[in-house]
Order: structure tokens, then sequence, then C-alpha cells
């Protein structure tokens, strides 16, 4: 079970020109911004991705404007955990659980996860929050990071699961964003 002392939130790459192109572009988006918002109403530390930012373009508006009190961090490799400044973040958040959300799932998603994984991380993907361009690449992370040993979960399960009682004083922050 996730616990919000010890999760944490990663968001890979979900910028440029890219974020429209995915499939279900606007669904992604949406989803991404109730979990962000989650995140922060549980006061889950955010790790925010953007790959070569220079030529892909920025982090969508509809999701940066949720982030402005930090700063992406800026990546080339796409297994984000080959970015020394990500790794940084990663160990000095303290936390051993990551939901994560982005594109491309079957490329940066999938990469980055299954590194977080083999460096004994407990990684839930976030399955309504991922996408790419063609459906099918998308089932193929899930899949292939399913048999990797990675929860899946989605954006409703992982908050509730996170508030876990309908008393906690984020539950109605929770319920407004999930209506």
């Amino acid at each position: 079970m996730l616990s919000k002392e010890n999760t944490g939130l990663i968001i890979v790459d979900i910028q440029g020109k890219l974020a429209r192109l995915v499939s279900n572009s606007d669904s992604l988006i949406a989803h991404c911004q109730k979990l962000i918002n989650g995140a922060k109403a549980l006061d889950l530390p955010i790790v925010w991705l953007e790959q070569n930012p220079e030529k892909l373009g920025a982090t969508v508006d509809e999701l940066s404007m949720l982030l402005v009190e930090q700063e992406p961090i800026p990546k080339f490799t796409f297994d984000a955990c080959e970015e020394p400044g990500f790794m940084h973040a990663i160990r000095a958040s303290g936390r051993n659980t990551w939901l994560v959300c982005g594109i491309e799932a079957h490329i940066c998603v999938y990469q980055t996860a299954s590194h977080l994984k083999n460096l004994n991380y407990d990684v839930h993907l976030v399955s309504d929050c991922i996408s790419s361009r063609e459906l099918v690449n998308k089932e193929l992370a899930i899949t292939k990071l399913a048999n990797h040993g990675i929860s899946i979960t989605g954006l409703e399960m992982c908050l509730y699961e996170l508030v876990k009682d309908c008393r906690a004083p984020e539950f109605k922050e929770i319920l407004n964003l999930i209506k």
C-alpha cells in the first residue's frame, strides 16, 4: 500500500508538440493535472523532468503552471536515472516509493521506471497518466513494466490509497479533484 510519508511523484517529459500528439492527449494532460494537484495536497515531493527542452519545448502550460515553485530537471538520456540531477533529487527526497506519469510510455517512462526498480525503489506506474503516440506502445510499456515487478495503478486508485481515510484533512481536496 502507498503511504504519503514515503511516496513521491515523477513527471516525465510532458512537453512541446509531442504532448499534443500522444494518444488521448487531452485526457492525459487533464489526468496529470489532477495527479499533480493531488500530490501537492498530500505534500508529496515532485520531481519534474524535461527531455532536451531546447529542441522539444517546455512542459505544457496546463502542468507547468502547477509547478511554478520548482524548476524542471533537463535531461538528454531517455532513462532519467542516467541524469545526476535527477538521481540527486530522488535521493534527497528520502522517499522510496515513486508514482510515475508522463510520455512516452514505451521510451522515457519505461526506461526510467525500469532503472528505478533495478535500484530497489518501489515504482507505481499511473496507467491513466501515461501515453505514447501509438496506443499499442503504451500497452506494451504497461505489460513489460508489470512483468518487471512494477505496480500498475490509476489516478483515483493511488490518490485514495494515499489518503486512506475520509476523515483525513486532504480528503475533501482529493474528492473535489476526482469529481
